[in-house]
């Protein structure tokens, strides 16, 4: 769905769902999902998220948008950085791109949310980037500390950035009761509810502690954490992400 002109607000994002206490592995993929519950073009695109979320291999975020809220029914889940996140990867494209249901992946090419077949050509064609995934990061998670090391960058890879942390809800189930979707019940997976950052990347080896709570306390059941390129005004490729469950 094609938004019209709209004021938008601030924040930064990245990652998947791996149950797993600790992950090294890098993931052939950071896959962003620009949704609404206004929007009765996303419900195809949540399911998709849903089940590519089952690949151990990508990351997958879903970032409910707060622009279409005006349609008469206002989103459960919007945070209003997502907008502006989403505005900044369209100036860094340059093509001022935005629309519903929207897909970034590895922060660089952005297609359809509900096309399948869109989604894996970008991830074919981001990875042939060099430096895209190639940072190896590991984030365990032990009683109430979740750990995180980050390892010197080599060629590429060695450019600066930023690192961020995010809670995410594994699944979400939002009766819709006015607007686009009125009277249906979709499921949205992995979703963002808070960035943290947790540093800026300069390519020097980092390790980071955070308290759980952190990620409880907004509702999250997952953590993700990301290594990107650019800054949040301007976000470029993925260099590195992983994530974790919490239960």
């Amino acid at each position: 769905m094609k938004p019209r002109s709209v004021a938008l607000s601030m924040a930064v994002i990245a990652s998947a769902l791996v149950p797993s206490a600790a992950t090294h592995a890098g993931p052939r993929a950071v896959i962003e999902l620009f949704t609404s519950q206004g929007c009765s073009s996303c419900p195809p695109a949540d399911q998709l998220a849903g089940e590519l979320a089952h690949d151990p291999s990508l990351v997958v975020l879903s970032l409910p948008i707060d622009y279409w809220d005006y349609l008469g029914w206002k989103d459960t889940l919007a945070i209003p950085g997502h907008s502006n996140r989403q505005r900044a990867y369209s100036r860094s494209r340059g093509d001022r791109d935005v629309y519903t249901p929207q897909v970034v992946v590895n922060g660089a090419v952005h297609t359809l949310g509900s096309d399948k077949n869109a989604i894996e050509q970008a991830i074919t064609t981001t990875r042939k980037h060099e430096g895209t995934l190639a940072l190896p990061l590991s984030l365990s998670v032990s009683g109430d500390t979740i750990s995180i090391s980050i390892p010197a960058a080599k060629g590429a890879t060695a450019q600066s950035g930023e690192i961020w942390l995010c809670p995410l809800t594994k699944d979400v189930t939002v009766s819709i009761g006015r607007g686009e979707n009125n009277g249906h019940t979709v499921t949205y997976h992995n979703v963002v509810r808070r960035w943290v950052k947790l540093g800026d990347w300069n390519g020097t080896a980092r390790t980071f502690t955070v308290p759980a709570r952190d990620v409880t306390g907004v509702g999250g059941d997952a953590v993700a954490v990301m290594v990107q390129a650019g800054s949040k005004e301007t976000p470029g490729p993925m260099l590195g992400a992983t994530v974790a469950a919490l239960k």
